[in-house]
């Protein structure tokens, strides 16, 4: 599943710069924030709910679009498939990059302020793909696309977390998980209506982004407060909440080399280039369909337990898809109930933190999660590239079942360790 634009940054350098910019925007610095801004805590601002709902079902729609669109034009141009993965890579190296200045630049320029520069960005850097051809150039844009990305989530992410009502924390994160979900599987269907092929594919994806911007401009000056104390060490969080945080960067390293990869293993298998990047869309339409339940379920069952079984599937679902390659349907079967239930890492870990931490401690908590989903970004699409070109074609699902299977043994030695927890 984060960003600022150039112009952003260069104006963080210049603090008379960053205060006109915060003018011209007619609210004023974060530092004195309107009285109307709710803090965590508060009761649930439905509208700004559905902005940021809204919004991050543009976001996953121009992701899923963007990610093997991405891939397979690099193929085209006959960039290996293990090279492919080491520019999707990029992204991990800049979320990590990004992640300790997001409550700063959150405070600097105002939380939907931030959002929203952050979808421009992206717009104009995919666009920047179709036009320059050189390898090399791709991977400082994949930087500012990925960067940007980052900021997006980190922040709806925390938004989110302050919008749920703890008792029904577990359901709202589910709706936000099923509908970026919704969005995910939306990109790649265009992928098979217009083709990865000229201009149109990337057009598309760069007017969906700036659509999604939309939303959150109606409810700029309504975001929650982000805590004033500054952002704390993440690596803390980490040691604390080991299992919810380690969920996340197994599913970044699946979801970002899945996306990114699988339609490269759809034409190994003897797809065609339309027919591939339905395999994504297969794994979203799971997603959609799963993640309110397990939401729901998160709110009432033992989290731990849920996240070990997620994993635990993701095991099976891997090994099972080598013996049914070469029947499409069963296939698309199989990729649509494993990826259901293993975006479970990230509804439940997510939810785990919610439920765990308020305040400061969720914003660095949620920060924390993002920075372990770029870990993932960054061993994620290497492994899964390097699994597809040293064992063609299936080493690529054995990879993702290794990946799974590492977390399941460390979770279940951590819940024999500590117990089961809440």
């Amino acid at each position: 599943m984060d960003q600022t634009s150039r112009q952003t940054v260069a104006s963080m350098s210049h603090p008379v710069a960053a205060d006109q910019l915060a003018a011209g925007y007619g609210r004023p610095v974060s530092n004195t924030p309107p009285h109307s801004v709710p803090p965590c805590g508060r009761p649930t601002d439905y509208w700004a709910l559905a902005a940021v709902i809204s919004g991050i079902t543009g976001v996953g729609a121009a992701l899923s679009l963007s990610l093997p669109l991405l891939s397979i034009v690099l193929e085209r141009r006959g960039i290996e498939p293990i090279f492919v993965g080491i520019n999707t890579a990029t992204a991990g190296i800049a979320a990590i990059a990004i992640l300790p200045f997001v409550t700063r630049l959150a405070h600097r320029f105002g939380t939907a302020r931030i959002i929203v520069l952050s979808f421009v960005t992206m717009a104009v850097t995919l666009m920047g793909f179709y036009v320059v051809h050189p390898f090399a150039f791709w991977f400082p844009m994949r930087f500012v696309f990925a960067a940007s990305v980052t900021l997006i989530f980190a922040l709806t992410e925390f938004w989110i977390g302050c919008l749920a009502p703890p008792g029904r924390r577990g359901f709202i994160v589910g709706v936000y998980t099923a509908f970026l979900s919704i969005g995910i599987a939306i990109g790649p269907l265009i992928l098979a209506l217009v083709g990865t092929e000229g201009v149109q594919p990337f057009l598309i994806g760069s007017l969906a982004i700036l659509a999604a911007a939309v939303p959150v401009l109606f409810v700029s000056g309504r975001e929650p407060l982000l805590p004033s104390g500054g952002q704390k060490n993440l690596f803390h969080y980490v040691a604390l909440a080991p299992l919810a945080l380690f969920a996340a960067l197994v599913f970044g390293a699946v979801e970002s080399g899945g996306t990114a990869i699988l339609p490269l293993y759809g034409t190994a298998i003897g797809l065609a280039a339309n027919h591939s990047v339905i395999l994504v869309s297969a794994v979203a339409l799971g997603n959609i369909l799963s993640q309110v339940p397990i939401g729901y379920l998160a709110d009432r069952v033992n989290k731990r337990i849920m996240l070990i079984v997620s994993a635990a599937v993701g095991v099976g679902g891997a090994l099972i898809i080598p013996f049914v390659s070469d029947h499409f349907l069963v296939l698309l079967g199989v990729l649509f109930i494993t990826g259901g239930i293993v975006t479970g890492l990230y509804t439940i870990g997510l939810t785990q933190l919610g439920a765990r931490y308020k305040g400061a401690d969720l914003a660095s908590a949620n920060a924390a999660f993002v920075m372990m989903y770029a870990f993932g970004m960054l061993v994620g699409p290497i492994s899964l590239g390097a699994g597809l070109d040293l064992f063609p074609p299936h080493g690529f699902a054995i990879a993702i079942a290794a990946i799974f299977a590492i977390y399941v043994v460390l979770g279940s030695l951590r819940v024999m360790k500590d117990g089961v927890g809440a």
